[in-house]
């Protein structure tokens, strides 16, 4: 299939922990739940069709996590894709507990955080999860006790890489004491922009930075500022734009758009196919 039926292999690829090639652009599994992040969604046969579209459109990186839902996500992606196309890649989280809609808690305890990872593999189906992310670093647990155990973990077969959520560079090195740190993913998007130094290490050490809420564009889309009038050069929208900026941004850049709607996701996913100028990325740059 060309390019055109599957625009997000025009994303390029990035190789995650030396071994694990993906399109930049994949897709975010958390919206997939109900409100809150919270529950089933309010259109179960909608999520599988999304969740299905976005392998056809050329996706090969889906991200979820065991508390989104919690663990109505990693059900769906089972249910709509196993037995699953060669090469796609779920990756996932565990570390945070949900008491209720948008309430978050981190748990580290190493006995929960194993318990987490066996449990996202019957969810998923899997033998080993390619992609196992912290979801947060607990602080009342050490950092090498919640890390000791997913080093484990890989060393049983149970998970391909370790990766990161919400940390500082100096969080990383520590981590990278314990154990190599394949993927960060963190807060990042045309307007928010505070792990600006977290992105810049990842690329220098080569580590894939997976910004989670890319799509946020807020007051620049208004008509007449610089994000609108590019995106009508292109003939695009703004979160089209935001999601090109982000992957002309860096090369280890892999956005993870989520929706809970087809036409949504296909519109996020020709963002893939736009070719920015040095002088336009440079321009959205500048706008935060």
């Amino acid at each position: 299939m060309s390019d055109t039926a599957r625009p997000a292999t025009a994303s390029g690829t990035f190789t995650i922990g030396g071994d694990l090639t993906v399109h930049r652009l994949g897709y975010g599994a958390m919206q997939i739940t109900g409100p809150g992040v919270w529950g089933e969604p309010a259109d179960r046969d909608e999520a599988v069709r999304v969740l299905r579209r976005a392998v056809e459109l050329g996706v090969d990186l889906i991200d979820t996590a065991d508390s989104y839902g919690p663990f109505v996500s990693e059900d769906l992606i089972a249910e709509a894709l196993y037995p699953y196309p060669e090469g796609l890649v779920i990756a996932t989280k565990g570390g945070l507990t949900r008491p209720g809609p948008h309430r978050w808690l981190p748990v580290g305890r190493p006995e929960y955080l194993r318990q987490c990872v066996e449990m996202s593999l019957r969810r998923l189906r899997l033998e080993r999860i390619d992609l196992y992310q912290l979801h947060r670093i607990d602080p009342k647990v050490p950092l090498e006790e919640q890390l000791g155990v997913l080093r484990e973990l890989r060393d049983e077969g149970k998970i391909r890489h370790i990766g990161l959520s919400e940390v500082t560079v100096e969080e990383i090195r520590a981590a990278r004491e314990h154990v190599e740190v394949a993927s960060v993913q963190n807060l990042y998007n045309l307007t928010e922009r505070k792990s600006q130094d977290v992105l810049e290490y990842c690329e220098s050490e080569k580590i894939g930075f997976i910004p989670w809420f890319p799509l946020a564009t807020g007051e620049l889309a208004k008509p007449g500022g610089v994000l609108a009038e590019a995106s009508a050069r292109h003939d695009a929208s703004p979160a089209q734009l935001a999601l090109a900026w982000l992957l002309h941004r860096s090369p280890v850049m892999l956005p993870i758009p989520g929706t809970s709607k087809v036409a949504h996701l296909e519109d996020n996913v020709a963002a893939a196919t736009i070719s920015l100028t040095g002088e336009e990325v440079s321009e959205l740059t500048e706008l935060a």
